[in-house]
């Protein structure tokens, strides 16, 4: 087997952002500790994490609903905020990731092994040639454009600078950009990786069996609703990824609140027929499957 080559940059910044938020935690209990600072890293943290999930994910990888320019614009500020690349960047690769899913052309392919899928794949080299043409459509944002252009400087001042000047409010700079910057993005990292590995090994695959793709419940907590992964990979169009009324998902509820206040519109969904008829299907694959068994072996 060969080694896959380390793209070191990478690997350091996300070793440097790791020592960071150690260091921010030990801020807080050693040098200053203020509940303002706190309050504000939720804050920063809901932004960030609403604009990969309602931005990067369900807006521009996947077209299930427009959205108005304002909307896009906080989406791309904090999507910049959150260091998971540009949106064109991210949707490219979440688009071949769907084009080719468990393959060896998926970027995070869990067949490669959790670590791989979970952060291995950020810090390794990888062939690129060729997949900004799954974007295309997303070039012809100007806003999109911009974000892409600017990138490393929205990303510098979304995530670190506009939290240090915030913080200078309450007299604690340092620690709104450790913890609104550092621990927060960190958190938010493995929170959003969590989809790529656990949401790939772990839960239920109630609308298809095709593939690795799994609902996990404490996945969607972790994630403001991206855990519901085998409906999100069978119903890529859907603006909805816990479809029942009980479901966590409140990337849904931020994008139907948008829809009311003239910020969002044509939210796309599955109808329910098709949906029923996917569990229809998943569930004879199931009987199928149990049907041709062995004799004495066991779910």
């Amino acid at each position: 087997m060969t080694s896959t080559p380390i793209a070191l940059k990478n690997l350091l910044f996300v070793g440097a952002a790791h020592l960071a938020a150690i260091f921010a935690i030990v801020y807080m209990a050693t040098i200053q500790f203020s509940w303002w600072t706190v309050g504000f890293a939720l804050v920063w943290g809901v932004f960030s994490g609403i604009s990969i999930t309602g931005g990067y994910h369900r807006l521009f990888s996947h077209n299930s609903y427009t959205a108005a320019w304002p909307l896009r614009a906080f989406y791309l500020a904090f999507g910049a905020a959150s260091v998971q690349n540009s949106a064109l960047e991210w949707a490219a690769d979440h688009r071949l990731h769907h084009a080719h899913t468990d393959d060896d052309l998926d970027p995070y392919n869990i067949q490669r092994g959790f670590w791989w899928a979970h952060i291995g794949w950020v810090v390794a080299k990888s062939d690129r040639k060729g997949v900004r043409s799954l974007v295309r459509d997303l070039e012809k944002d100007p806003l999109v454009r911009f974000q892409d252009r600017h990138y490393v400087a929205l990303a510098l001042l979304f995530g670190a600078g506009i939290p240090a000047a915030i913080g200078t409010a309450w007299g604690d700079p340092i620690g709104a950009m450790l913890v609104a910057g550092f621990l927060r993005l960190v958190i938010q990292w493995h929170a959003t990786f969590s989809v790529n590995s656990f949401a790939h090994l772990i839960g239920r695959q109630p609308y298809s069996k095709r593939g690795s793709a799994r609902d996990s419940l404490w996945v969607a907590l972790m994630t403001f609703g991206e855990g519901y992964h085998n409906f999100h990979h069978r119903f890529q169009i859907d603006y909805r990824n816990g479809i029942r009324w009980y479901h966590f998902d409140p990337t849904k509820w931020w994008v139907w609140t948008a829809a009311r206040v003239g910020l969002a519109k044509g939210l796309r969904r599955v109808p329910r027929e098709r949906i029923e008829a996917a569990r229809r299907e998943a569930a004879g694959l199931i009987a199928a499957t149990d049907a041709t068994a062995p004799t004495g072996s066991t779910a």
